[in-house]
């Protein structure tokens, strides 16, 4: 849950091998701490690596947070780049987080490719590639830049409910007439 593009930035990096439902946990203590970004970019190692621990690899994701806000404040005047290469340069943030702001925060065209978006455009074979910059450029061809962001959060909706890595249900699926890998993965349980 977020209320603004910093929010959304520091709960995208939190994400990193974490559910969405630990960083929701986590983000309100965080940002009633540490407000803004010049307030996180002071912040206390210790005390916000203590705050982000339960969202895994909290020294990592730590590092990046306190570089991304100082990135932000120094070469920013405090608020969220709004482009793809701003964004990137900024500590701890590649391509999908800056494509998640984008296309969230901003209203921009952006793509964000996650494993479920990886695995369904494969298996929709929407592309040959398992780069994830190749597949976020192959799907950016197919589509029009005002639809990126929806094309994103549909693939992934679909991914976390019907078309799961190791378990899709097929039987369940609206699509999975058009589908060429309809019944090629193991259903049982």
């Amino acid at each position: 849950m977020h209320y603004n593009a910093f929010e959304l930035l520091v709960a995208t990096i939190l994400s990193a091998q974490c559910t969405d439902e630990r960083v929701n946990i986590v983000m309100p203590a965080l940002f009633e701490r540490y407000p803004t970004p010049r307030d996180l970019a002071g912040a206390d190692r210790e005390e916000l690596e203590s705050l982000i621990r339960s969202t895994g690899f909290f020294r990592s994701k730590a590092s990046h947070i306190l570089g991304a806000s100082e990135a932000i404040v120094m070469r920013h005047e405090g608020e969220v780049p709004t482009t793809m290469e701003e964004l990137t340069a900024l500590p701890g943030v590649g391509r999908k987080t800056a494509n998640v702001v984008l296309s969230v925060a901003f209203c921009l065209p952006g793509l964000p490719v996650d494993t479920h978006v990886i695995r369904l455009s494969q298996r929709l074979k929407l592309t040959a590639s398992a780069d994830p910059v190749k597949i976020e450029q192959d799907l950016c061809a197919l589509y029009p830049p005002a639809e990126w962001g929806v094309i994103s959060v549909r693939l992934i909706l679909h991914g976390r409910r019907v078309c799961g890595a190791r378990r899709p249900r097929c039987e369940a699926c609206e699509i999975a007439d058009l589908c060429p890998s309809r019944g090629q993965f193991l259903t049982t349980a």
